[in-house]
Formats: C-alpha cells, sequence, structure tokens
C-alpha cells in the first residue's frame, strides 16, 4: 500500500497569499489577505517556538 504524503504550497494570487493543503487526493485552498497571512505567520512562529522549547523540557 502507498503511503499518502502532505504537500503545502504557498502562491500570490492577485490580491490573496494562496495557501493549498494537499493530502493525498485531498486539496484545501485558502485565500488569506495580507492581515490573515501576517497573523498567521505570527501564530505559526510563537507555536513552533512553544513546541521547541516544550521538546527541551526533560520530565523525569
Amino acid at each position: 500500500m502507498e503511503r499518502e504524503s502532505r504537500k503545502l504550497s504557498v502562491d500570490i494570487e492577485r490580491k490573496w497569499i494562496r495557501v493549498i493543503v494537499s493530502h493525498g487526493k485531498d486539496e484545501e485552498i485558502l485565500k488569506l489577505t495580507l492581515d490573515e497571512a501576517r497573523s498567521l505567520k505570527e501564530q505559526l512562529n510563537t507555536t513552533i517556538e512553544d513546541y521547541l522549547q516544550r521538546q527541551n523540557i526533560r520530565i523525569d
């Protein structure tokens, strides 16, 4: 059985930032304004930093 892979694609579409999330045969397209894209970027950065910090916490 072939494993389905996930693919992310980001592009510019006129006045939108287009984000395409593909998973196998399924595809989700998000069209974000510049403000929405900036907000998403900030949220992703915060979440990634939090994730990396949690990886460094040692639980005994």
